[in-house]
């Protein structure tokens, strides 16, 4: 099989002594001794880069952004520390990269191990392209379809808008949140605001779960990946949706909801 940009990033970083891979954020990390060197990150919060995060030596940053801003970027973040933004799919040769990211390696690894480094790596440029929803997973057709009937159900309702947060797609009741969609752990799930006190009750489903960083404040999120219960949904964002609406809206809503009954 044709090498993606993916399995090359992996033999470049993991080439050097007791580098090793993990996950942080759903993002490929790559590290020694416990200290980070670099990020593999795709299209992160829908940036549409196909990058790496390096944890580049001092000055390094500002010569290159400046420099060849085609090729590089002051990432999200680490930025602020330094870290230096790479693109894969702009034309920078792979010999480069390889050697970028040594400087990265050699920055956090201690000396024993930078004793240890021969020759930087040389390896074949990838010659297979990343499919679309390897970029984007909300662009399968999956996720596209969960979309468009979210989308249906949520716009209906009054002052109701869609765009963006983070990179993913959500609905907004005037300028507040209330529907989300997102892929978490390679599954596509949808959130919604449900109060805390319906947390613990819904989670006893498994197709539920309280996300990272809202669930403190009320949020759940529900695993759609595969099948979805639209009247469930329409439940959940309708009653996320009349948390977050004024009562302008709710007014509305009450009254569309009145004549459609009254009919």
């Amino acid at each position: 099989m044709a090498k993606d940009v993916s399995a090359a990033v992996r033999e470049v970083c993991l080439s050097f002594p007791e580098a090793e891979e993990f996950l942080s954020h759903g993002s490929p990390n790559f590290r020694v001794r416990g200290k980070t060197f670099a990020a593999y990150c795709v299209n992160h919060h829908g940036d549409r880069r196909i990058a790496l995060w390096l944890s580049s030596p001092p000055g390094a940053q500002e010569v290159h952004t400046k420099g060849e801003p085609k090729h590089f970027f002051v990432p999200p973040y680490v930025g602020p520390r330094g870290w230096l933004g790479v693109n894969l799919d702009k034309g920078l040769s792979w010999k480069r990269i390889a050697v970028l990211v040594r400087e990265a390696y050699e920055k956090v690894a201690p000396k024993p191990l930078r004793a240890q480094l021969g020759k930087t790596i040389e390896i074949k440029p990838p010659t297979a392209k990343l499919a679309l929803t390897e970029i984007d997973p909300l662009q399968s057709k999956r996720a596209r379809a969960v979309l468009k009937q979210l989308r249906k159900i949520g716009l209906a309702w009054p002052e109701v808008g869609d765009g963006q947060q983070f990179g993913a797609p959500v609905l907004k009741a005037g300028q507040k949140t209330f529907a989300q969609a997102y892929y978490n752990q390679k599954r596509l799930k949808l959130g919604f605001w449900v109060g805390v006190d319906r947390q613990a009750l819904l989670t006893a489903d498994e197709r539920f779960a309280i996300p990272r960083y809202t669930g403190h404040i009320g949020w759940i999120e529900l695993d759609v990946h595969e099948s979805s219960d639209w009247d469930e949904i329409r439940s959940l964002a309708l009653d996320s949706y009349r948390h977050f609406a004024n009562k302008r809206m709710l007014a509305a809503l009450d009254s569309t909801a009145s004549k459609t009954s009254s009919r």
